[in-house]
């Protein structure tokens, strides 16, 4: 038999490495900015090109690399930060593994330029393939500038799974927050297609985020900040006002590093218990200071994730600093039992209370402002107390009453009244009222038996419309979801929507990521029945809204839009058009909760059984449920 086991050629094995650490342009992002952060740079500019994948390049102004260094990072395994097996437990900066520069260059073409702090000549090289073509002195200013060209150009099938543009923009949108909320003492910049999407100046972590989310968090945030030998938790927490449906807005840094943690994302949930909808997410952006050596950063190529030698103590201090942080600012009531100490020191507190001074202060005027005579709930007894007999005569003549017969509900509903046990006498029930989802045959007679009667809206959220053989119960919400997501479908796949063009346009602003994912949906926007354009700078004007839509704040409706867009990309496996319909067919369905008129239920009953699939919503919950005439008949025994 011959040998079959061969070592890989650098190149192929260079590549299979990368695959690990550059999955897509937003990758190489997160690892080229983290360098420039460990270079000391006070300044990074990031800038883009087709999303990433034409162009990827960081210019900063730290230390820069001697000519040696230059050559040696693209180097697998080529790091400053680890000489013995004990400095991995000391880890302090971003990068230490020395594989992200090594990753890029064999996926990609790489031109670097570099000049040492102090230095009058700096170092070009030219990487293709992992191949040096070109090594030479050249004039640059001080620092780093690293260019990614034509990513995955040497690996068309990964080229190919890559998103759309506005898709990949997004993540890469992402990993540049992360590392600008880890340094608010470093100026960060970011440019796409010659367009400057942030210019965040140095500053303090609020400023930071206020910079990042919105000027409208700067009087939404509380401060977080607790110290212990052990570890410390500083940053902020959004108020409970803030909590959304989706995730997107929790940060969580351990020694500045960004990181992902179920665990400690559970202890900033309970915190907030009781203080916002279960399905919501609170803000948060809360850096942890921790020994490195109660801390293993290298379990994962991208170091997101992390663990800790005592995960328990971590996720007690983050729950109980949040709590005392919302506490302190009033956000939550708290009850504090501990005295100050220079309270507990008084002497009205330390000191005998003696017979004396009881008898001075029960003269004092303060006394006799809380005596009985002086206390707001006091009832003086009056000669006209003998008018309240009248009220106990009204309830004396509704004891001699006549009892109305009482109905024993039957344990199908629940249990029967508590005060009196269902008689024996009664009779047993076998057949307890059916309740099923109308099938075909049930629709037709729906849709072709006039109700004999008007329906009729139940607690604000169901309506009951009588059909021949019994009655019907639809979740208003739910069916009105599956009425307009019907409708949508037909919009993106037939003919357009009918736009209602606004008097006076209105212009609007998102973050940059979601500015993003509206240039991703924008021409299925149009379809659908926004007239919006993008107006530079993450703003949009709106010209125009759906027909069939309500007016109202176009901002906040289009932001609860990409709020159900950003729940079902979570939730689905579907294409991002039918993600868009679902979600606006959710965003814009009668809600619970809201009165309806006669004409409104008959609207909603018509174009419910109109529908190809009126049996359920697109979330999958069912839009009416069938009680038959006969089985109730049986519930009363009226089958005799």
């Amino acid at each position: 038999m011959t040998d079959i086991i061969n070592l890989l050629p650098d190149n192929i094995a260079n590549q299979i490495a990368a695959g690990e650490v550059i999955q897509r342009p937003a990758s190489a992002v997160k690892e080229l900015l983290e360098n420039a952060v460990d270079a000391d740079a006070t300044e990074i500019q990031l800038y883009i090109k087709d999303a990433g994948k034409e162009l990827v390049q960081v210019i900063d102004n730290g230390g820069g690399m001697s000519e040696t260094d230059a050559r040696m990072c693209f180097e697998r395994h080529a790091t400053s930060k680890i000489k013995t097996i004990e400095d991995l437990f000391q880890i302090r900066t971003m990068g230490f593994r020395g594989e992200a520069l090594a990753s890029i260059a064999a996926v990609s073409q790489v031109e670097l330029k570099t000049r040492q702090t102090g230095k009058d000549i700096g170092t070009y090289i030219e990487i293709d393939n992992s191949s040096v073509k070109k090594q030479e002195p050249c004039s640059t200013t001080e620092g780093t500038s690293i260019a990614m060209k034509n990513l995955f150009f040497n690996v068309p099938a990964r080229r190919n799974f890559l998103k759309s543009n506005a898709a990949e923009m997004r993540h890469i949108v992402d990993e540049f927050i992360r590392v600008a909320l880890s340094f608010p003492q470093i100026q960060f910049s970011l440019h796409s297609n010659g367009q400057q999407l942030f210019q965040l100046d140095k500053g303090s972590l609020k400023q930071r985020i206020v910079g990042i989310l919105g000027q409208s968090y700067n009087a939404k945030l509380v401060t977080v900040k607790e110290s212990t030998d052990y570890m410390n938790v500083y940053g902020f927490v959004g108020k409970p006002e803030t909590a959304k449906k989706t995730r997107g807005d929790q940060f969580f840094f351990v020694n500045n590093r960004f990181i992902k943690s179920s665990y400690l994302n559970h202890a900033v949930m309970n915190a907030f218990a009781d203080m916002i909808p279960a399905d919501s997410y609170p803000l948060y952006v809360l850096f942890i200071d921790v020994n490195p050596a109660h801390v293993d950063i290298n379990v994962h190529p991208t170091k997101q994730e992390i663990k800790f030698d005592d995960e328990k103590v971590m996720y007690a201090f983050v729950q109980a600093a949040i709590k005392h942080a919302l506490a302190q600012f009033s956000v939550t009531p708290t009850l504090d039992f501990d005295l100050d100490p220079g309270i507990q020191s008084l002497d009205a507190l330390t000191q005998p209370f003696t017979d004396e001074q009881k008898e001075i202060s029960s003269q004092s005027s303060l006394y006799k402002t809380f005596a009985q005579s002086n206390q707001a709930h006091l009832i003086e007894k009056s000669s006209h107390a003998s008018n309240l007999q009248g009220w106990q005569d009204l309830y004396a003549i509704a004891d001699s009453a006549p009892a109305r017969p009482r109905l024993d509900i039957p344990d199908y509903f629940g249990s029967a009244s508590s005060q009196q046990p269902a008689q024996p006498s009664q009779p047993q029930i076998t057949h307890p009222v059916t309740a099923s989802v109308i099938d075909e045959g049930w629709m037709e007679e729906a849709t072709e038996q006039k109700a004999p009667v008007q329906p009729v809206q139940v607690h604000q959220k169901y309506i009951l419309s009588q059909i021949k053989s019994g009655f019907i119960l639809i979740d208003q919400q739910a069916a009105h979801e599956r009425i307009l997501y019907e409708r949508y479908h037909r919009a993106l796949t037939e003919m357009p929507m009918a736009t209602q063009q606004s008097l006076f346009p209105q212009t609007i602003s998102f973050r940059a990521s979601d500015a993003a994912l509206v240039m991703e949906m924008l021409h299925d926007l149009q379809t659908l029945g926004y007239d919006l354009e993008p107006f530079g700078n993450n703003t949009f004007v709106v010209r125009g809204t759906p027909a069939d839509m309500p007016n109202g704040n176009n901002q906040s409706s289009i932001e609860s839009l990409l709020e159900q867009f950003k729940h079902f990309s979570h939730e689905l496996k579907v294409d991002r058009r039918e993600q868009l319909v679902r979600a606006m067919a959710r965003n814009h369905a009668i809600p619970a909760g809201k009165q309806l008129g006669t004409r409104e239920m008959q609207n909603i009953i018509d174009e419910l059984f109109a529908c190809t699939m009126s049996n359920v919503a697109p979330s999958g919950r069912f839009t009416y449920i069938s009680f038959k005439l006969q089985d109730m008949e049986k519930m009363f025994d009226r089958g005799a």
